[in-house]
């Protein structure tokens, strides 16, 4: 787990996930193009999210083209659900509490 978080930590492959995430899957120039990093440097970072399980590529005529593989995501959503947990508690304790101090509008006469 702590491999996937040190992937992630890098900010160019997040930028690269989310550009990834809008689409349908993107070529190697598409990346480079609107990310704006060098192409040695995308293909680096593309390098690193195969190997870590969160893109998978495919060769094409016009190049290789990678797509957000999301099941390589599983394990952080697993780690993340108990503080979804906490929070979801705490935010329901919130609501309950400005339910019971703040007065209610009722329909206007």
């Amino acid at each position: 787990m702590s491999d996937l978080f040190s992937v992630l930590a890098e900010p160019s492959r997040r930028r690269i996930l989310e550009a990834l995430r809008e689409s349908e899957g993107l070529l190697v120039k598409e990346l480079v193009a609107s990310l704006g990093l060098s192409q040695p440097n995308v293909s680096k970072h593309l390098r690193v999210l195969r190997d870590a399980g969160l893109v998978t590529e495919s060769t094409e005529r016009q190049g290789r083209r990678y797509r957000l593989r999301a099941e390589g995501l599983r394990d952080v959503d697993a780690w993340l659900d108990p503080y979804r947990a906490f929070w979801t508690a705490r935010l329901q304790d919130l609501g309950d509490h400005l339910d019971s101090t703040c007065p209610q509008e009722g329909p206007p006469p």
